[in-house]
């Protein structure tokens, strides 16, 4: 693969900062860091974002993640070793993540106002909707990642 642009962040600086911003603010919600890390991989992983799938990987591994749970996340539906809650977002990740065939069904919102609360679900749909735009302009410009884990990962590995 061939990336097509390597200076998009340099050339829509503008428009990225806000970006970056939103997932600053996104970092400060409620929301707990493992499951965001869940959701974005999910996502990336649904999309083929192979950009944020090892970057969201990496940094779900730096904070403790069992690397099962990574493992298993594109069977989660199948797996007894998510939370009702994180099975929740999960459904929601990919009922928002496609859209155009889901149309966000009443049973995945039924799932999430079960155990979220209105900001976080709020919160919840933002995240969602800020990694589908990073995967979109990644897979567009076909941004390479990186081939190994950050240093501390690879030791501890």
């Amino acid at each position: 693969m061939t990336p097509r642009m390597t200076d998009h962040f340099k050339r829509a600086d503008t428009g990225f900062k806000p970006l970056f911003a939103l997932e600053d603010a996104i970092k400060t919600s409620t929301l707990e860091p493992k499951l965001l890390h869940l959701v974005k991989l999910r996502a990336s992983q649904i999309n083929t974002c192979a950009f944020c799938i090892q970057m969201h990987t990496a940094e779900a591994l730096k904070d403790g993640e069992a690397p099962l749970r990574l493992h298993m996340l594109p069977a989660w539906r199948e797996s007894p070793i998510y939370s009702p809650r994180e099975r929740a977002a999960l459904a929601w990740t990919e009922a928002l993540t496609l859209i155009a065939a889901t149309g966000a069904p009443e049973g995945d919102w039924a799932a999430v106002t079960a155990v979220f609360d209105a900001d976080e679900r709020a919160w919840l749909s933002l995240a969602i909707g800020a990694i589908n735009l990073w995967n979109r302009v990644q897979v567009g410009f076909r941004s390479a990642h990186p081939t190994t884990l950050p240093a501390a990962l690879a030791d501890a590995a």
